[in-house]
């Protein structure tokens, strides 16, 4: 395995094919992101329609990316041993059957069900997305800006899953976000088979089963006791389920390092800097994902727009991200990557801490501002960091850690809703409960407790009078949880910085590793 100052991997620039290959690649890319931000938008929507309680609002916002980190890991090795085309197009045309379930569900516990179905559809593609990337660029620079241009359609995908999001909200029911996926998964259907190359490790065993099982056997309880102590169940069970699957991801990790041909390759975070990598993506994403539900939340609710125009506000973060996303490969060609990624996350902890100055008054220019610094910040990380772990893996186990960086940046976005997003509830339920008008109703002001989406519905039902005093007291209780997550997410994003600049000090610029490579060619060659 190439140590982290290991030459790139180099071979033949890629051509016009390669290039189509890309385009075709960014489909589901840009239809996954464009998945998760347009439920950050319908999330009033749903909550009015389907009535989900308090965990089951956050269970549907997040079984997806739960789903997505437990399954990723063998769907990832699934692609190296039975080819990652082939997985891939298995993978859309399951995202699209499952993407119409989801549409038009009529109950919380359904809607789970399909977005439980969608996660696992989506693990199957985006492990094979990454892996057929190091497939067709085998030039460093040009891997390197095509992984660019990869992570850039993750914010494409954010700036349309709002906008279009938008639209559809505006006229049709919140079912009908989900129907998106419909067509561009058939497109990807139809164009993959003559653009895409297949590969598979022809010498790798059978898929382990048992391993399969026990890596779900210790992500899922996991998530289960995380969830049930942020939305307030026994603390009991919820530290037993923990435990339990703690214990079961230490069985799994034994018996990888007994096996011959583990499902997980540990040897992979034998490399460091790749094990660094993946540890600041996984810190990196919960910061991103935490800041955007509580933004997306206040555009709606707090300062009271549409979806359409929430989205279009989160536009200017969106297009910053994905322009940085394409220029910090060239960047660092000449600096320094673990400077680049460290100083991407100084400024994001500076976005930050602007959102702690928003107020429950609509003050957007300071909120849009902060969003944007923070996300400007956090593309260098996210781009630098897939760069370092599809460099350091062989070829033969490019799904694999393939996987593992998606499992790191699922689990992550995932973990920083739940924790991040628990951070603020639980900060707004302290609020309103001190602040809840007394002429409001018991019945509703337990309502107006859960969240300020259900304040806002309850709100609805109320005397004019009554129903302005609550939303005030609602919205200033969010605004509160919204800057203590922001200071949170300040402070994590300062350490990530440090330990980023530690960590990635021996990673070499992509020009001197280059012309390392070349120093180390025999004559002639």
């Amino acid at each position: 395995m190439p140590s982290s100052d290991a030459p790139p991997r180099s071979g033949p620039r890629a051509g016009r094919r390669e290039w189509m290959g890309l385009a075709v690649l960014a489909l589901p890319v840009l239809l996954l992101a464009l998945d998760n931000s347009v439920l950050f938008l319908a999330l009033p929507h749903l909550d009015a329609d389907l009535h989900p309680s308090g965990p089951q609002l956050l269970w549907i916002m997040d079984i997806y990316g739960f789903m997505i980190a437990g399954f990723l890991i063998t769907m990832g090795t699934l692609g190296d041993r039975i080819g990652r085309r082939r997985l891939l197009l298995v993978g859309a045309a399951a995202f699209g059957v499952a993407s119409v379930f989801a549409a038009y569900s009529t109950s919380a516990e359904m809607l789970i069900v399909a977005r439980a179905l969608l996660g696992v559809a989506a693990a199957t593609m985006t492990p094979s997305t990454l892996a057929l990337i190091s497939n067709l660029f085998q030039d460093p620079k040009q891997r390197a800006f095509a992984i660019g241009v990869w992570m850039a359609c993750f914010s494409g995908g954010t700036i349309i899953g709002p906008v279009v999001g938008g639209v559809l909200l505006e006229s049709f029911w919140w079912g009908s976000v989900f129907l998106m996926g419909v067509p561009v998964m058939a497109l990807l259907l139809v164009l993959g088979p003559a653009l895409l190359p297949e590969y598979r490790d022809t010498l790798a065993g059978r898929l382990d089963l048992t391993s399969m099982a026990m890596s779900l056997g210790a992500v899922l309880p996991i998530i289960y006791g995380l969830k049930e102590l942020a939305g307030g169940g026994p603390q009991g069970l919820s530290a037993l389920s923990i435990v339990a699957g703690v214990a079961v991801g230490a069985a799994f990790v034994r018996r990888q390092r007994r096996l011959s041909d583990p499902l997980l390759d540990l040897r992979l975070l034998g490399n460091r800097t790749f094990g660094a990598a993946l540890a600041i993506l996984l810190v990196g994403m919960g910061i991103v994902g935490g800041i955007y539900l509580v933004v997306t939340q206040y555009l709606q609710l707090v300062a009271g727009l549409s979806p359409l125009r929430a989205g279009l506000w989160m536009v200017p973060a969106a297009v910053g991200e994905m322009g940085v996303a394409m220029l910090a490969p060239l960047i660092a060609r000449r600096v320094p990557p673990a400077s680049v990624v460290g100083a991407g996350l100084a400024i994001s902890a500076i976005g930050a801490l602007m959102l702690t100055q928003v107020g429950s008054t609509l003050q957007l220019a300071v909120l849009v501002t902060g969003v944007v610094v923070v996300f400007l910040g956090t593309s260098p990380m996210m781009v630098l960091s897939t760069d370092v772990v599809v460099e350091s893996a062989p070829p033969e186990k490019g799904g694999a850690a393939a996987s593992m960086l998606e499992t790191s940046g699922e689990f992550g976005v995932a973990m920083g809703v739940a924790g991040l997003g628990s951070i603020g509830t639980a900060i707004y339920r302290n609020q309103i409960a001190d602040s809840v008008p007394a002429a409001v109703p018991p019945e509703a002001a337990d309502a107006a407790h859960n969240t300020l989406a259900s304040a806002t519905d309850v709100a609805g039902r109320l005397p004019t009078g009554i129903a302005a005093e609550l939303l005030t007291s609602a919205r200033e209780a969010f605004t509160t949880a919204l800057n203590t997550v922001a200071g949170v997410s300040a402070v994590l994003a300062a350490v990530l910085a440090v330990v980023a600049v530690t960590v990635l000090r021996h990673v070499r610029p992509s020009h001197e590793a280059t012309e390392h490579s070349a120093e180390l060619q025999p004559a002639g060659e």
